[in-house]
């Protein structure tokens, strides 16, 4: 029996068959999916040693370094500020007391003139006559009374004779005394007579400065009550002066719980002065306060032995309300504005910076008056303020709080308080 040939073919049998050739899509997933796993795997192993790996130590900010001080305790003197002008103490008006013709002019307008000199001269002679006839008649009067002195003398040596009759006797009296009238009414008119006659020299009444003149020599002028007068010139009395001023209602009343007596010192500035180089005293204070304004009117009196100051110049005026007080003082920068209220950054033992609310004053050389809100054993942050916030925990340094004397004046904001303060002498 034969063998059976195989059904390949020989080649097929004689060599090993090939792989099928790998397709680009099928390369191209293997290939993206490789990288994902690699992803993964890289993301496990950084998550697990972020798990097993220490944590590392937190960051801490350092803490700041504020300046700190204790408020400044130092007496001080607070001032209500007032507006004015200065004004004569006294203020005449010269007029002449009797009618006439100006004669002479003894001054020069804006002099200073002393009381009882002479400033002008009215024609005299009209009053000379009238006074030599009023003293013909005083003589003509004594030599009457003269007579009737010597008659009854006369007869009162024979009344006891009965050589006269009383009747007689009763009218020789009657005569005497009719010519003593008579004398007396006389020498009233010479005195009258002499008035006038020194009238006619128009004298200052006061020391002060003299305004110009309102007649020139040569000009009539007219005798009257009053304004009826001709006006001849002004004079002001400027040692002292007065300084005038309206004081608000609230400022009265906090002066009068005060007890600021009339005798209160006060200071005074002009316009063109930085500092309160006038002293004075209070004087003055009206009765009533007017009651379409609610003010009342003050008076100040001030040396003027200079004659600088003049009436009509306007001023600023302080008026100490209360004495020596004593004061806690801060730096006007440690005052922080939290909306209406004002504050002051304090540290407490512990470290930790607290907003304490405060009522403040015055300006005093830089430093602000602490009316309320602070103790003298506060410690008050004074310096790198920007630093500092309530509630955070902070470290310390001394600082030192000193009065700035180059420092402006400045009024506080609230009202009737004090708007100046000074240190006390």
């Amino acid at each position: 029996m034969t063998e059976l040939a195989p059904l390949l073919p020989p080649a097929a049998t004689a060599e090993p068959a090939l792989p099928l050739r790998e397709t680009a899509p099928s390369r191209r997933w293997r290939l993206r999916h490789g990288a994902l796993a690699l992803m993964v795997l890289a993301g496990l192993a950084d998550a697990g040693w972020k798990m097993l790996a220490p944590p590392p130590a937190a960051a801490i900010a350092p803490e700041p370094t504020l300046g700190v001080a204790r408020p400044l305790l130092r007496p001080v003197v607070q001032w209500d500020d007032y507006v004015g002008r200065f004004a004569p103490s006294q203020m005449v008006e010269v007029r002449p007391r009797v009618s006439g013709q100006i004669t002479a002019l003894h001054f020069h307008d804006g002099d200073i003139v002393h009381k009882g000199q002479l400033l002008f001269t009215i024609d005299q002679r009209p009053f000379q006559a009238a006074l030599a006839e009023a003293r013909a008649n005083v003589a003509s009067a004594q030599a009457t009374l003269t007579l009737a002195r010597a008659d009854a003398a006369r007869v009162s040596r024979l009344s006891g004779d009965e050589a006269i009759s009383a009747a007689e006797i009763d009218a020789l009296r009657a005569r005497v005394q009719s010519a003593s009238a008579a004398l007396a009414a006389a020498q009233a008119r010479a005195r009258s007579r002499a008035l006038d006659m020194g009238f006619t020299e128009v004298r200052a009444p006061i020391t002060g400065r003299v305004s110009d003149r309102r007649v020139d020599v040569g000009n009539l002028v007219a005798a009257g009550d009053g304004a009826g007068a001709t006006l001849l010139t002004t004079i002001n009395a400027l040692d002292p002066i007065y300084f005038t001023f309206d004081a608000s209602e609230a400022l009265f009343l906090k002066n009068q719980r005060a007890k600021a007596g009339e005798n209160g010192e006060v200071e005074i500035r002009l316009q063109d002065e930085g500092s309160y180089r006038w002293k004075g005293r209070l004087d003055f204070t009206d009765n009533g306060l007017d009651p379409h304004s609610g003010t009342i009117r003050g008076r100040a009196v001030l040396a003027n032995p200079g004659l600088f100051l003049a009436p009509g110049l306007f001023g600023n005026m302080r008026l100490a309300n209360g004495g020596k007080v004593p004061t806690l003082l801060v730096p006007d920068a440690a005052i922080v504005p939290d909306q209406a209220r004002k504050t002051v950054l304090v540290v407490g033992a512990d470290g930790t910076v607290a907003a304490r609310p405060v009522e403040l004053g015055p300006l005093v050389d830089g430093l602000r008056i602490i009316r309320s809100g602070l103790s003298a054993q506060d410690r008050v942050v004074v310096s790198n303020l920007q630093a500092a916030s309530p509630g955070a925990h902070v470290r310390t340094r001394p600082a030192t709080i000193a009065p700035d004397s180059a420092a402006p004046p400045a009024p506080a904001a609230s009202t009737p308080a004090a708007a100046q303060a000074t240190f006390a002498r």
